[in-house]
């Protein structure tokens, strides 16, 4: 009979993808679906540290959901901020809800919004 302890031992120092390898072995070869097995080798894994890092979202859409009372001062900024020209930032502003701009570095995002919500503005990051 094999020794338990030592499958066991080997079992939880498995990496996630080993992890998902032996899944797929177990169900094409053997007929087993092993999914909260599989779960259930993993979480010992993640809980000594031994995940990948969540990585950190950089790019961001700005998202205008309405240009509040102070409609005539967000499409100035607007067009200052997105170097546009006057009837293309009031065509953005009044088709509120829209992205303003897409897949903006984090701190250029966060400076726009800020700006545009001490005006009035009702934005988003997304």
């Amino acid at each position: 009979m094999a020794d338990l302890k030592a499958l066991a031992e080997q079992l939880v120092n498995l990496t996630v993808k080993e992890v998902s390898e032996l899944a797929d072995i177990l169900k094409s070869d053997y007929g087993i679906e092993p999914a909260a097995a599989a779960v259930a080798v993993a979480a010992p894994v993640a809980a000594e540290g031994g995940a990948a890092p969540v990585e950190e979202k950089t790019e961001f859409d700005l998202v205008l959901n309405s240009a509040g009372a102070n409609k005539l001062q967000v499409i100035k900024l607007v067009k200052d901020k997105l170097s546009l020209g006057l009837g293309d930032a009031k065509a953005l502003v009044d088709g509120a809800p829209c992205t303003l701009k897409s897949a903006m570095p984090k701190a250029d995002a966060e400076a726009l919004k800020a700006a545009l919500v001490e005006i009035g503005a009702d934005v988003d990051l997304k």
